[in-house]
């Protein structure tokens, strides 16, 4: 006879979430951010308490926020560990669902589960229930659905039984991984119901490493051994799969270069004599060169976004070809790529045994040593008149990056930051962390939290701008309390400065972007130090480049967040890299700037090349 165990759903959940295991002996959810509301207070708030230190609580300020912790969590973590995000039915719920977007595209995994409606529908509507005139079944949680890479709504304490393996099945699975959605409904968390204890017996989840098809090995090694200029780009999986030394050892045993995506950077320090940077709009001169020349391009473990082809103008070599490493076949068909679907690290492992001692053609090395003197001397502190000057981002990235170590991590998510930190960072091993497979402003100040909480050894210096630190900031207040220091240095340049300069570039007015450009009655005199303060952060501004060097050395041994806020240039973009991406311009009806701006367009447009 089956033995049983009564307890609510709730209680059922966080038990068997506590006593999923990874390899190493560690909870896999560490533990469960949570605001609680009457959605989720009564069911789940409860369990949570009754639990304790078993599957840990942690409060935070905003729903989404608390998620983006989650993210950069299991972004720092390889995806080996996740966090749980819990949250009332209603606007707490839907606060999460661009966290869960960004968690999607990223491919990483966290558990989100919102309260839900009365499964009873006794005393419907509830408050905050969104109502469907057309469909009984839906709540405002089903705005999820295509967000997430696994939904199910908790109607019956039994559905637990099937549902929670299946998130972990997914959050666990390198090739499907990313974020699940459990609506719980709030009734149902309080249900009583006899489980068996077998269910909640540990369980170890593994991370598999799929081998790659011969047929498709064969196919590639032909590829690689004929081609005369080939290029590896470096994307997120080659983190991910840990197959950073391994990359290392094959493109230094076969002579290729490579080039590294946003979510790959870091993943070989940059002094590696094949490191040529950043490829496609925000890239290198000497990476976009090579890609440029590039009759066989190799991606490994990336998606070939936008950024990274250049919104796939880059690669201009009639010849080329182009081969997809990835774990998931959608990605590595992309672009009628060669697809060589398995693990990054076992890949290349199998791809250098079978070219045994093949080298490609020497490359133009040279150009890479250019590229770094360059580099340089745009990061270099400003040598003029520091009356009335304002420092340009470039020479900011410069400050940060004199006073870094072996353990510094660059974060950054939005704005003009990004862009420049990949073409200019010079990131040491396992130094680079960026949130821009969505681009989320806000992602930044939370996301420091994340990294730190999941590698307390780092330094995590977040680079933000005051556009993106006033969307969310508050997780600042969560991380003084819990005693979780990373340094904040924001950069002031009084507007949306990124969006500015494109606005300009595309042929448009300035408008709507820089507070003086925008409808407002008096220019506003925020004061990012005082509020930072009121948080509990310390909180200093920089009057230059000098000072703000000094200051980040002096945040080090703090044991609560350091906000140091430095003004910017707002106009001056880097002048050193890039290259086009599609924004579309109006065809018509514009003044003559928009006529110039499209003809610029179109030219570019002519030159896309999305499938061979």
């Amino acid at each position: 006879m089956t033995k049983t165990i009564m307890l609510t759903a709730a209680q059922a959940l966080v038990k068997w979430l506590s006593v999923q295991m990874t390899e190493e002996g560690e909870r896999f959810i560490e533990g469960v951010w949570a605001i609680f509301g009457h959605g989720n207070v009564a069911g789940i708030g409860e369990a949570l308490h009754g639990i304790g230190d078993k599957l840990p609580t942690w409060r935070g300020q905003n729903e989404q926020t608390m998620a983006h912790a989650a993210i950069a969590y299991a972004k720092t973590k390889r995806r080996m560990r996740a966090h749980a995000v819990t949250s009332s039915i209603g606007p707490g719920a839907t606060n999460m669902v661009t966290a869960a977007a960004l968690a999607h595209v990223n491919r990483l995994p966290v558990l989100f589960i919102p309260g839900d409606i009365f499964a009873n529908r006794r005393p419907d509507p509830v408050l905050q229930q969104i109502e469907d005139f057309d469909d009984g079944t839906v709540s405002a949680n089903d705005a999820f659905r295509p967000v997430v890479r696994y939904f199910d709504r908790i109607a019956r304490p039994e559905h637990l039984l099937t549902a929670l393996p299946r998130a972990l099945s997914i959050m666990t699975d390198p090739a499907n991984c990313g974020p699940v959605c459990l609506a719980f409904c709030q009734d149902v968390q309080a249900d009583a119901y006899d489980y068996p204890e077998k269910f909640f017996e540990p369980k170890v989840w593994r991370v598999r490493r799929p081998e790659p098809d011969r047929r498709e090995l064969d196919d590639v090694v032909a590829m690689i051994r004929a081609a005369k200029s080939p290029v590896v780009i470096s994307g997120g999986g080659v983190l991910y799969s840990g197959a950073e030394d391994v990359l290392a050892a094959f493109v230094e045993q076969h002579n290729i270069p490579f080039v590294e995506t946003q979510a790959g950077k870091g993943a070989t320090p940059w002094e590696n004599a094949y490191n040529f940077g950043s490829p496609g709009v925000t890239g290198s001169e000497c990476a976009n060169r090579l890609c440029a020349k590039a009759d066989l391009v190799i991606g490994v473990g990336t998606r070939f976004q936008d950024f990274t082809t250049g919104s796939w103008t880059l690669f201009t070599n009639q010849e080329r070809k182009l081969v997809s490493i990835n774990l998931h076949g959608y990605d590595a068909t992309k672009h009628g790529a060669m697809p060589l679907v398995g693990d990054a690290r076992v890949t290349l492992e199998r791809l250098s045994a079978l070219l045994k001692d093949h080298r490609a053609p020497s490359f133009d090395a040279e150009s890479r040593n250019n590229w770094h003197q360059t580099v340089s001397k745009v990061t270099a502190t400003p040598e003029v008149d520091l009356t009335n000057y304002l420092p340009t981002d470039a020479q900011v990235i410069g400050a940060v990056q004199r006073v870094a170590t072996e353990k510094t991590v660059a974060m950054c998510a939005a704005g003009t930051m990004p862009g420049a930190l990949q073409v200019l960072w010079q990131s040491a091993k396992g130094g680079y962390h960026m949130e821009y497979g969505y681009s989320c402003m806000g992602y930044e100040v939370a996301g420091a939290m994340g990294i730190k909480l999941a590698a307390p050894e780092k330094e995590v210096i977040c680079f933000v701008g005051d556009g993106s630190y006033m969307m969310a900031n508050s997780e600042l207040a969560t991380a003084v309390v819990r005693r979780i220091p990373f340094t904040v240095v924001l950069t002031d340049n009084r507007g949306y400065g990124c969006i500015n300069r494109l606005q300009i570039e595309c042929g448009g007015a300035e408008f709507n972007n820089m507070y003086k450009d925008s409808n407002i009655e008096v220019m506003p005199e925020i004061d990012f130090v005082g509020h930072a303060r009121s948080m509990g952060a310390h909180a200093e501004k920089a009057v230059d480049i000098a000072d703000l060097e000094k200051k980040i050395v002096e945040a080090r041994p703090r044991n609560i967040p350091t906000v140091i806020v430095i003004d910017t240039d707002a106009v001056s973009g880097l002048d050193v890299g890039g290259h086009w991406w599609d924004v579309a311009v109006p065809q018509a009806g514009g003044p003559e700037r928009l006529e110039h701006a499209r003809e610029r367009y179109n030219r570019n447009a002519a030159n896309q090349r999305t499938f061979d």
